[in-house]
């Protein structure tokens, strides 16, 4: 009884948790089918019939740049998390699975990175990369996201607990290299906890701010959230770009929804041969 008890009080607490993230997504799909009239004069949470409208506005604004900005935002996400879970996986796996000298000191330097807010280090990459004359570009954006600490952090605790030694060292008795063997043994093994590692940095990119609103001159360049900020700064002086920021922020999540659902399949794979494990 007491275990029921408890378990239903665990479910209506995450079910209020759902609520409350939610609720925000919710509002952001009811005020983008608003008109700019209705925005701030109706009731909140009373939908009205203008999505398809806001859409072309916001497709007509300066000839579809808003797509320039969703293209340049997936290009920063994918390439960004890609690269940056390829260098997670090798180094994670270094830091677990081979001696060197200097390795805790290491690991103590990556922890502590993590530690570190990504804000904080705006503007010494911003001072970097302007001595390379790179700012004002893609790789401006591109480079720093190629680094993610907590991503090493987490590659280096699964490869740890999912990749026997047995079966590297039976890989090296075969007269596999530590590339091949990386390549055709390691990632396999941390596909689950790579696809973690991918899904975190793409996020963080994707709704990575600061960073390119410093190192971009160029609204050309501008991911979404930079280009919906200026768009967002000028509804002071035209009230109709203000549906415009909510649609596009609105068209903005339907990608990151889309790469959950269809990365989740790897957690529910792995959980499923897990339970045919045990």
């Amino acid at each position: 009884m007491q275990k029921s008890k408890r378990s239903v009080s665990a479910t209506i607490l995450l079910v209020l948790g759902a609520v409350y993230c939610l609720i925000p997504v919710l509002w952001v799909l009811i005020a983008s089918s608003k008109s700019s009239s209705e925005l701030f004069s109706t009731f909140t949470l009373a939908p009205s019939t203008h999505l398809w409208d806001n859409i072309v506005d916001l497709n007509d604004y300066r000839d579809g740049l808003y797509w320039r900005w969703m293209a340049n935002t997936a290009l920063y996400a994918g390439v960004g998390a890609a690269a940056s879970t390829l260098v997670s996986a090798m180094a994670g796996y270094a830091l677990a699975k081979f001696d060197f000298r200097g390795k805790s000191f290491v690991f103590n330097l990556i922890l502590a990175g993590v530690l570190v807010p990504g804000v904080l280090l705006a503007i010494p990459q911003y001072l970097l990369l302007a001595e390379a004359g790179m700012t004002n570009t893609y790789w401006a954006v591109l480079l720093p996201s190629f680094i993610s600490p907590y991503g090493i952090y987490l590659a280096r605790i699964f490869a740890a607990a999912s990749i026997p030694t047995e079966i590297l060292e039976a890989s090296r008795i075969d007269g596999s290299s530590e590339w091949r063997t990386f390549a055709a043994v390691v990632l396999p093994m941390m596909r689950t906890g790579l696809v973690t590692v991918f899904l975190f940095q793409f996020v963080a990119v994707w709704n990575n701010f600061m960073l390119p609103y410093i190192m971009l001159g160029d609204d050309r360049l501008y991911p979404i959230t930079v280009g919906l900020n200026g768009l967002l700064n000028q509804g002071a002086n035209q009230p109709s770009m203000y549906t415009s920021v909510v649609t596009g922020a609105l068209i903005s999540i339907v990608p990151l929804i889309a790469l959950f659902l269809t990365l989740q399949r790897y957690w529910q794979v792995d959980l499923a041969a897990g339970g045919v494990k045990a």
